[in-house]
């Protein structure tokens, strides 16, 4: 009984001496490089994406396998040269046109299991939509050729149209289209292709691609437009106002 009551008094003068150096060095560097205690790991949404989330609208890779994304407007390499965009990197679409463009993934990749679709642009909000003409160097009259009156709205602005391309992942490149995105001249013109082959501004080979890309958009419920082969719209522009907002 003596012998117990002087190993717990033992112990007892052990827990409360005072710690070393070392064992509150040792406790320091356990809190240094404990990962996880007290962080809030939490990432934070752009403010444009966020407001695109709130009015219904649904990020394009969270829903199609595979697909790619290279938002052109939050980048220089468009027609306006300027990033309008900022943080937003993701494509967004009404949940509706979202279906559509996985239905035609799905028709890519099973004819062609090395190609995807590579998304330029989706939802173009409004208030984008003002910028783009706001900084257009044309005169008004000649503006609507190039972008949308914002006052009365693009598809874009509704979350409907899509422009798009193909892109081969075991090359590592995009398809030959025979032009670039947001090129504005006759040989990026659908219509104008027999006359731009006969005039060697484009070749079959680029049309051929630009078929590929037409057939699995046009075979899932997208309609293209005659002057730009990267643009489809799931809608018209009356089925558009019928049945969505303009996102602002």
């Amino acid at each position: 009984m003596k012998r117990t009551s002087i190993i717990f008094l033992s112990l007892a003068i052990a827990c409360s001496a005072p710690k070393s150096d070392q064992e509150i060095f040792s406790e320091q560097q356990r809190e240094v490089l404990d990962p996880v205690k007290d962080i809030e790991l939490e990432v934070k949404i752009p403010e444009m994406e966020q407001v695109l989330i709130d009015q219904g609208l649904v990020n394009v890779e969270e829903k199609i396998q595979g697909i790619k994304v290279e938002l052109k407007y939050s980048t220089t390499d468009n027609f306006f040269k300027q990033d309008v965009y900022g943080d937003l990197t993701k494509a967004y679409l009404q949940p509706e046109v979202v279906e559509l463009l996985k239905k035609a993934q799905k028709m890519l990749q099973t004819e062609f299991p090395d190609y995807t679709l590579l998304v330029y642009d989706g939802v173009r909000p409004s208030s984008v939509q003002q910028i783009l003409w706001d900084n257009l160097d044309k005169p008004d009259k000649l503006k609507p050729l190039y972008v949308a009156d914002p006052k009365k709205g693009s598809l874009h602005n509704f979350g409907v149209a899509v422009d798009l391309t193909i892109f081969d992942t075991k090359a590592d490149s995009t398809l030959d289209m025979g032009t670039g995105y947001d090129y504005f001249g006759y040989p990026a013109y659908p219509d104008r292709e027999k006359q731009m082959l006969a005039e060697g501004q484009i070749t079959k080979g680029q049309v051929a691609n630009r078929e590929i890309l037409r057939k699995v958009m046009t075979a899932n419920g997208f309609s293209g437009i005659g002057s730009e082969w990267w643009h489809f719209n799931a809608f018209s522009r009356k089925e558009a106002g019928e049945k969505f907002q303009i996102i602002k």
